[in-house]
């Protein structure tokens, strides 16, 4: 979710002063700090057709206060570049966005020390080229616009970016960021905007476990990056050992199939050699093979009886009175 810095600040007023200094080791003065405005995010639809609910940008104004801005989402201490100590919603009563409702937006005033290190950002900043940032945040909602589902919980079906009718008219199918659990930090990106700028997506578990199918449907709708809560991240590993568990019954299983299917051409077609019929089952899929095993197996018993010399054949006679005549002398 993109925003952008709208302005800088002189911090000379106390109450700024104040707000900032619950984040220093000491109290600084307006002279040795820089301040700016930045819109964090709103609630129009974005490149990945999402946006956030009005009261989700509620809840990320608390959560925002006190975060720090780093640079493309590396978070190292070194990129850590300024830190946000005031927000604010604010609604332009005349302007409405593509959804029709007021748009609304998220602003947080943010802080840096003035010193060698932040000379260069700051002018950067005061010239325009820093002006772009994009927002990293967790919410326990992905409702789609068309139906209301929870896509966090219920894959819907409905396709981000598509046209779908609703209440008589056609409407973009968009998914709407709701009920914020965390704020991870605000990103500073490259000019003009990276693609790779969005919000990041993460699914909190509030309902209950996450099932491996809502995992999948997040991955499959993840598309510049992910995060992975614990225990997703262990429910992933568990899959996969399962999976490789049945993968290996199935290769077990193919092998002994593969190996009949050798045997039984060796009778069925002699002229066949085993090296050469080996070689093609190799290439050949779990049901072919088998299909072929069954031909050479019925081809097989015109040749050689394959049933045991001593099994019982079942008659009318023997049937019926239960004794095994064939074996009477």
């Amino acid at each position: 979710m993109n925003g952008t810095i709208m302005k800088h600040m002189q911090a000379d007023i106390a109450g700024d002063l104040e707000q900032i200094n619950r984040y220093t080791r000491r109290p600084f003065t307006a002279q040795e700090v820089y301040t700016f405005s930045v819109v964090l995010c709103d609630n129009e639809i974005d490149r990945d057709f999402e946006r956030f609910s009005i009261e989700a940008l509620h809840v990320l104004g608390r959560l925002f206060l006190g975060k720090t801005g780093i640079f493309f989402f590396v978070v190292k201490a070194g990129n850590q570049a300024a830190r946000i100590y005031d927000t604010a919603v604010e609604a332009a009563e005349d302007k409405m966005t593509s959804c029709g409702e007021v748009y609304t937006r998220l602003v947080a005033k943010a802080y840096l020390p003035r010193c060698d290190k932040n000379a260069d950002l700051i002018m950067e900043i005061e010239s325009g080229m820093k002006k772009e940032v994009s927002v990293g945040c967790a919410v326990a909602e992905h409702i789609c616009s068309v139906c209301g589902t929870d896509r966090a919980l219920t894959p819907c079906g409905h396709e981000k970016g598509k046209v779908y009718a609703k209440n008589g008219k056609q409407e973009v199918c968009c998914v709407i960021l709701n009920r914020p659990t965390d704020a991870y930090e605000w990103s500073f990106v490259a000019v003009p905007a990276q693609r790779e700028a969005g919000v990041i997506k993460m699914f909190a578990t509030v309902k209950g476990e996450v099932t491996m199918e809502q995992i999948m449907e997040k991955l499959r709708q993840a598309q510049d990056g992910v995060f992975l809560s614990g225990e997703e991240a262990a429910q992933i590993l568990r899959y996969l050992e399962q999976t490789a568990e049945y993968a290996a019954c199935g290769k077990a299983y193919r092998e002994e199939v593969s190996r009949n299917v050798v045997k039984l051409c060796s009778l069925a077609q002699p002229q066949i050699s085993p090296e050469v019929m080996k070689r093609v089952t190799r290439s050949m899929g779990l049901e072919d093979l088998k299909v072929f095993e069954k031909a050479f197996r019925a081809k097989a018993e015109e040749v050689v009886p394959l049933r045991p010399q001593l099994a019982a054949v079942q008659t009318k006679e023997n049937s019926a009175s239960g004794v095994n005549q064939e074996f009477k002398i």
